[in-house]
């Protein structure tokens, strides 16, 4: 493909990304496809010859788009917002064109000292104390599997990357039911296992109980267990709690045991003000992470990542062959010293384009409606007497549960699974599960960039009129 071509096709396709934005309210939110549907559409091998863009471009809309589910539209309810704005869309037009391997500072300056500026930016933004470095993951997985790897090390004296973790003491993580399914998967990864992640109780408010972590760090040191992490949540998916991290930090300042925030969705909040008391304790906590990618518009991928000592994390992942140094190394930042992977994007100008152009007020004036939207939906649910709501509203987070009269208590799984199966059958909003002390409760998560007042009081609406169907 020449320039020509490239220019000609790129305008049709910005055309098309401006059409899908403006249709894309029309469309059912969560994809119809039947499994293995868009497979049987598609040709069993790689074509032998070239084929013309146009006819790309028809099967584009033919075959993938059907089986698209619509994460930017305006009702969708469901998991976490994964925000693409504008602006954000536009910048990464520019990264793919660039095509950099942003690994090390000299492989494009740019990259590095753009993603470090920014990182300052967004730690003032959310009021965390300047002693915190921060570096962009892919996502909060990534984050936090580097924490589990980084206190890890520090609690095995940095042994366990040289001799391996045969031999050793057990480990033992700390997390709560409450904590995302990452963080099993990270203690997997980093060796200590599901059997070495804790379990901590929970309080009345679903937050990581102090007192029983602070035992259980007692108990595994009485039995010759080594603590190496506490993992706090701020926001968690299933119902939006806020632990304590005041207390927690207490806990692990007593035991010399790493502490790391999982703020992925509520983190975005703390660009308010009003939600700061939720980092009560930051000046003891190690690191922290939040998804700009989740409620602040930056297209997905872009995971914040802050550490109080950063080169305890670069000890823990860096590993330096003759290929990788140069004449500036040591002497700049290498982020590919910070993270899993050798290779990484561009992501800084994502976020560059985002905060430039909204500025913090604009994606403070969005926030704020989210949370008040929700609300008023949770006065909706609460005032009817055939629901109940199940928590919250915590920042724009909720959950419901039908309860229609007559109905016995061990029907009611059953009858709303199958009102979320009709929901989201129906196309018109899409709301995803939780289940609350072993209760199947329907969950409404409000935060998509381009949802407005009227999207979100009339979800409610539809929620009625399906289960009068159902």
């Amino acid at each position: 493909m020449d320039t020509g071509e490239f220019r000609k096709r790129a305008h049709e396709i910005a055309d098309w990304m401006a059409d899908y934005l403006e249709g894309i309210g029309e469309r059912p939110v969560r994809s119809p496809s039947a499994p293995g549907e868009i497979a049987a559409a598609l040709p069993a091998g790689a074509p032998v010859h070239g084929e013309p863009f146009d006819a790309i471009m028809a099967d584009l809309d033919r075959i993938v788009m059907p089986g698209m589910t619509h994460w930017q539209h305006p009702r969708f309810f469901a998991y976490f917002p994964a925000n693409a704005t504008p602006p954000s869309m536009l910048a990464e037009m520019i990264t793919a064109t660039l095509g950099a391997q942003c690994m090390l500072w000299q492989t494009s300056p740019a990259a590095t000292e753009l993603e470090t500026r920014l990182l300052e930016w967004l730690r003032g933004m959310i009021g965390l104390p300047g002693g915190f470095a921060g570096v962009i993951q892919d996502s909060a997985s990534s984050a936090v599997l580097c924490a589990i790897l980084t206190a890890r090390e520090r609690a095995l004296g940095w042994k366990g990357n040289e001799d391996g973790l045969a031999g050793g003491p057990e480990l033992a993580a700390y997390a709560s039911d409450e904590t995302h399914s990452s963080v099993e998967k990270a203690a997997r990864i980093a060796g200590i296992g599901t059997r070495g992640l804790r379990r901590v109780a929970l309080d009345g408010d679903r937050r990581m109980d102090a007192a029983a972590l602070d035992a259980a760090i007692a108990r595994d040191m009485a039995g010759n267990v080594r603590p190496v992490i506490v993992i706090a949540t701020l926001g968690s998916t299933g119902v939006g709690a806020v632990d304590d991290l005041a207390s927690i930090a207490a806990v692990c300042r007593r035991h010399g045991v790493y502490l790391h925030v999982d703020a992925a969705w509520a983190g975005s909040a703390l660009i308010l003000p009003e939600y700061r008391a939720m980092i009560e304790g930051i000046e003891s906590v190690d690191s922290l992470c939040f998804n700009p990618h989740k409620w602040l518009g930056v297209q997905f991928d872009c995971s914040a990542h802050f550490v109080r000592d950063p080169d305890s994390l670069v000890r823990t992942l860096s590993i330096l062959p003759a290929y990788l140094q140069g004449r500036e190394t040591g002497s700049v930042i290498d982020y590919r010293d910070w993270g899993i992977p050798l290779g990484r994007r561009f992501r800084a100008l994502k976020l560059w384009f985002v905060l430039r152009y909204y500025g913090v007020s604009g994606l403070q004036e969005m926030l704020r409606n989210h949370i008040a939207w929700t609300r008023e939906l949770a006065s909706q649910i609460d005032g009817n007497g055939e629901f109940e709501l199940t928590s919250g509203p915590n920042l724009a987070l909720l959950s419901f549960r039908w309860r229609p009269a007559g109905r016995a208590e061990e029907e009611l799984d059953e009858l709303n699974q199958r009102l979320l199966d009709a929901i989201n059958d129906d196309g018109r909003i899409y709301l995803t599960s939780n289940r609350i002390d072993g209760r199947l409760v329907i969950r409404v998560s409000v935060g998509a960039h381009a949802t407005r007042r009227g999207d979100v009081l009339d979800a409610f609406r539809v929620i009625r009129e399906i289960a009068a169907r159902v």
